[in-house]
């Protein structure tokens, strides 16, 4: 499925949440590296008979607390819902296990602190599946941006545009998510543009929060399906973000991260609404150079570069962990906290 070379050494992980991206991302790294599914904790007994059919020798525990005990482990993968995410991260590295988390991390950058802060002292890697990273499109705009091709960015333009939003009641919680659409789908487009830059310092974020058409000024009943946000990096980098829920797109999702540079442009967008196939192209006056197009097989694909870095140095990680909670920093200064 994804074009990596088998890994030698087997890994023992668990999984916690075998949903379908649970599952998804468990599939992946079953299927591309030599690690095993060695225990599976899930509430929901359909999702774990599905789960078991990968992974037939997985053992079932019943609680998240017997899962972190188990003394073989080298790691755990999280995927449950978003408020579990740092407590569950920081029981398992306090467990003395690498984690790699579905986002966010935390709801806020103190639960993000706090995770990160677990990590350093248990000295485990601990990562985060920002899947959009692993995509070859977008691997082709980074890799422009980064060899100077397109010149200095002064722009960068980000939207996500989801027709349908989460069919989960909890996303709609903002106790349980920490945040609407912004802290679903924005902080993948404000990661990509942070890590494009070598995340500089954001000196200035005005944010424009919507529930239903109406500007949000409490969180307390609603969180947002609509927003719009404007940043300006201590480089004076103009960095604009739309992103929303249950918009009328005419199509089923829009998804494009454009950077505008001195000496050009180059852009990662989704193809015809698609949630999963993307094309990156690079601009110069009125003409437009095709990078990547589908197909591409990335959805599991972070969690199969998990595994290489934990085979490789399963120790913590400054440099990207500082990463997580420059991220969630700029979140919070969207919401105003």
């Amino acid at each position: 499925m994804i074009a990596t070379q088998p890994t030698k050494k087997e890994l023992s992980l668990g999984f916690l949440g075998v949903g379908w991206i649970g599952r998804n991302r468990m599939e992946a790294i079953l299927n591309n590296t030599g690690a095993k599914a060695a225990v599976i904790t899930e509430p929901d007994s359909e999702n774990c008979d599905a789960a078991q059919k990968s992974a037939k020798n997985a053992i079932l525990k019943t609680s998240s607390e017997a899962l972190f005990a188990e003394k073989d482990l080298d790691g755990i993968v999280i995927a449950t819902p978003s408020a579990m995410h740092a407590q569950q991260s920081m029981e398992a590295l306090k467990a003395g296990k690498a984690v790699f988390c579905q986002k966010p991390l935390g709801r806020t950058a103190e639960e993000v602190e706090q995770v990160v802060a677990a990590s350093r002292e248990a000295n485990k890697l601990l990562s985060v599946d920002l899947s959009y990273r692993y995509t070859k499109a977008f691997k082709a705009v980074y890799d422009t941006i980064q060899k100077g091709e397109i010149g200095d960015i002064f722009a960068v333009d980000l939207t996500f545009h989801n027709a349908y939003g989460p069919d989960k009641e909890w996303f709609y919680d903002i106790k349980r998510s920490g945040g609407g659409c912004v802290m679903d789908l924005g902080i993948h487009l404000v990661d990509l543009a942070l890590w494009s830059l070598d995340f500089p310092e954001i000196k200035d974020v005005q944010s424009r929060l919507y529930h239903k058409g109406q500007k949000l000024t409490s969180f307390e009943e609603h969180v947002e399906d609509f927003a719009s946000v404007a940043m300006t990096s201590e480089k004076d980098q103009a960095i604009n973000l739309e992103c929303s829920w249950h918009v009328s797109a005419g199509k089923d999702a829009i998804i494009e991260a454009t950077f505008y540079g001195t000496k050009g442009g180059a852009s990662f967008k989704n193809i015809n609404g698609s949630f999963y196939d993307f094309k990156a192209e690079k601009y110069h006056g009125t003409q437009t150079e095709t990078l990547v197009t589908p197909p591409d097989e990335w959805s599991g694909r972070a969690g199969v570069v998990w595994i290489e870095n934990l085979l490789e140095n399963d120790t913590f990680d400054e440099k990207t962990a500082t990463q997580f909670i420059k991220t969630a920093q700029v979140i919070d200064r969207i919401y105003g906290r």
